[in-house]
């Protein structure tokens, strides 16, 4: 039978690692290769890759149903909403299939402004489709393939686009011309995705240092050789990064260079000659800032220790110094976003763990600015859901947003911020038979240990759970970086959902969606109450019969990986099976390396284990130091061999050490993909295919393989 296949054992090659006067042994550290060339750290990952294989073979079939069943969900020929930009609709279109988008456009048949009944003429007499770049033919003789930026110039006579082909998050930037796909100039090589053009003839673009640190800024011509090109600004504290946004108005150019608690703001005016950086606001340890531009203001989202949610502030463009306060901080109410109209502000809020958006209208351009009053908030349906911002035109009164909850498809609305009209542009269509009103949403909240309430977005079939303890679950949790993980849409989800699993979301601590302190109280010194809030989540689960711990199913990435491989080292009674995405285990180890990228960059959300508190607090959570002779749940972890944000070396010998000490006989599976990073693979159908095999393991580990939906 395909389950007596023997695991790989890695061989054991101790190496001491000494911090502090305290001594571990690191049995497995010979499987990081930086080169990733090392033919037996590649032998061995192949050899876990075939014992995965192996030991899933005999469930097979059941990954293919099931990729069919998603797939099936589909319309893989589509538009997404097409954007009113100038002269032309811009869009992107999937082809049946086909793994990845083409980018179109379409020239506005009239010079009417744009409104929320904005409709892009299509048939016989529509002007013509004009496909820019064409994401498949690009993507041709690669295994991996990513656009992560695709910018029109200012004229929509030139496109610049920045391409991954392998994962590992560098990329190239080609300029085309928009009609012909013509490439203009030299690619720019060795960069990240941000890019912004500066004009028509100059692009804005940053590059990285060793450890992959965001670090200069750089002004290219077009035409010109990247060999020439101008140095702005170099970022030499590798605590910060450098990021750049543009201002809705196309106006000004914003360079942040940031920390995890710090971030302060160059400013470049496009309309200049000369481009040089401008300060906006000053480094100053501990204050935050992000901005925008209207007419004669900057506008800025200010951070403190004080002023923990944030403040909304503006400032004259001839005098950045003198602040007006637009929005007050509050302690109920984190402004996470704005953004800015000829005429208008929307400002992306969270209150009480759920996303909020308010629309002002602001005084015209050149009369003075005050404490914005009078707001109008956008109501959302779902007790639980997620709203996010796309791109809006500056010179309208039409905000454009993003909305999906966990049973409703991705939807972009058109709101009329003088009539406050909504008006529905595109909902993703789900095809088999999907109908949102068979699916119930809550919002539940279970109690921590030291009395915070966690809140818990939950998704169920009602036709199909019992809610008596029976009830089969996923939990998912994440926890780290302020990030907001919200309850959103994911058509292969409702593959365990038509079968009867509960699917739950934990917002725990290390996130932000309750808030600054939210995140402040999950992270350094107070990390380990991210993974007691998500095992507090599942006892309540389990006590009020959502589930029990023999159906109980536990799902992370990344960080959240991180989360897995915690609380599998420290309640692995509660669970019955889990998945470790690309999982940050070796936590003491890489923070105490500053040649690994993100590591320096890392040390004010993690900590600084040079410093022998922090050493001692990471080293009693980091999954690998703490893994020990104990029983475990079935587990499946996944890799990316160009992963450049966790290393594949760690899930690699995180399993390596499960393997030696676990006394179970359960599934322990590692999959490393060895042409993708952390991300995993880049093709759409490729990402459904690792779906439907991530749930034909719980599946296996539940002991549900017969159970065939027919749905």
């Amino acid at each position: 039978m395909a389950a007596a296949a023997a695991p790989p054992v890695a061989k054991k090659v101790p190496r001491q690692l000494v911090e502090h006067g305290d001594v571990r042994v690191d049995n497995y550290y010979w499987l990081r290769d930086d080169s990733r060339s090392d033919p037996d750290v590649l032998a061995h990952l192949r050899a876990e890759n075939d014992y995965t294989a192996a030991v899933m073979s005999d469930v097979k079939q059941l990954e293919d149903e099931i990729y069919a069943q998603i797939r099936g969900r589909i319309k893989e020929d589509d538009i997404d909403a097409p954007l009113h930009k100038g002269q032309y609709y811009y869009y992107e279109r999937t082809l049946t299939g086909k793994e990845y988008v083409q980018h179109c456009r379409r020239p506005v048949p009239t010079d009417a402004p744009i409104t929320v009944h904005d409709v892009m003429p299509s048939g016989p007499d529509a002007p013509e489709e004009h496909i820019i770049l064409d994401e498949n033919v690009k993507a041709q003789g690669h295994d991996y393939y990513s656009i992560g930026a695709f910018k029109v110039s200012p004229n929509n006579k030139l496109v610049a686009y920045a391409e991954d082909t392998k994962g590992d998050e560098i990329y190239t930037v080609y300029v085309i011309d928009a009609e012909s796909g013509v490439y203009v100039g030299q690619p720019l090589k060795g960069i990240t995705s941000d890019i912004e053009w500066a004009g028509d003839n100059h692009l804005v673009y940053i590059t990285m240092d060793s450890i992959l640190r965001p670090d200069k800024v750089w002004l290219h011509k077009l035409g010109s050789d990247q060999s020439s090109d101008a140095c702005l600004y170099h970022e030499k504290d590798d605590t910060f990064s450098l990021g750049l946004q543009a201002s809705e108005s196309k106006r000004y150019l914003f360079v942040e260079s940031g920390s995890k608690n710090t971030s302060f703001i160059f400013y470049l005016d496009i309309s200049k000659q000369n481009k040089e950086l401008a300060v906006l606001t000053p480094r100053v340890y501990g204050i935050d800032t992000t901005a925008s531009h209207r007419g004669n203001h900057f506008f800025i989202k200010r951070r403190s220790d004080e002023f923990y949610n944030s403040e909304l502030v503006a400032c004259p463009l001839d005098n950045v110094v003198e602040t007006t306060i637009l929005l007050p901080h509050r302690e109920s109410v984190k402004i996470q976003d704005f953004q800015l109209f000829d005429n208008h502000i929307a400002v992306y809020e969270r209150e009480n763990g759920l996303p909020k958006v308010t629309v002002y209208r602001l005084p015209a351009i050149g009369e003075s600015i005050g404490q914005l009053q009078g707001g109008r908030a956008l109501d959302f349906i779902d007790p639980t859901y997620s709203v996010d911002p796309e791109e809006s035109q500056f010179h309208s009164s039409v905000l454009r947003f993003h909305y999906s909850s966990m049973r409703t498809p991705p939807s972009v609305y058109d709101y009329d911020m003088d009539s406050g009209v909504s008006v529905l542009k595109k909902i993703h269509t789900v095809l088999g038979g999907f109908d949102a009103s068979n699916y119930v949403t809550e919002r539940k909240w279970a109690t921590a240990a030291d009395g915070t309430q966690i809140p818990m977005s939950i998704l169920y079939r009602k036709d199909l759970v019992k809610l008596d303890g029976s009830d089969p679950m996923l939990l998912y949790g994440y926890g780290s970086y302020e990030i907001c993980i919200d309850p959103s849409f994911r058509g292969s989800r409702f593959s365990l959902v038509d079968r009867g699993f509960i699917y739950v979301r934990a917002h725990i601590r290390g996130g932000g969606e309750m808030g600054r302190k939210w995140y402040e109280d999950g992270k350094l010194l107070k990390k380990k109450n991210t993974f007691t809030d998500f095992i507090d989540c599942a006892e309540y689960l389990i006590k009020n019969k959502y589930c029990s711990k023999e159906k109980l199913c536990i799902d992370g990435r990344s960080a959240g990986g991180l989360l897995m491989g915690a609380v599998l080292n420290m309640r692995p009674d509660l669970f019955r099976a889990a998945v470790a995405g690309v999982p940050f285990v070796d936590v003491v180890t890489t923070m105490l390396d500053p040649t690994i990228p993100l590591t320096t960059a890392e040390w004010e959300e993690w900590g600084d284990p040079r410093k022998e508190e922090y050493y001692y607090y990471m080293k009693s959570y980091s999954p690998v130091d703490n893994v020990t002779a104990q029983e475990y749940p079935n587990i499946l972890v996944t890799a990316g061999l160009n992963d450049p944000c966790v290393m594949y070396s760690e899930p690699a010998k995180y399993v390596a050490k499960l393997r030696e000490l676990k006394r179970d006989d359960n599934l322990l599976l590692f999959k490393c993909e060895l042409a993708a990073g952390h991300s995993s693979k880049s093709g759409r159908f490729e990402k459904l295919q690792e779906d439907a095999f991530t749930y034909a393991f719980i599946l296996k580990a539940l002991g549900m393989t017969r159970k065939l939906a027919s749905l």
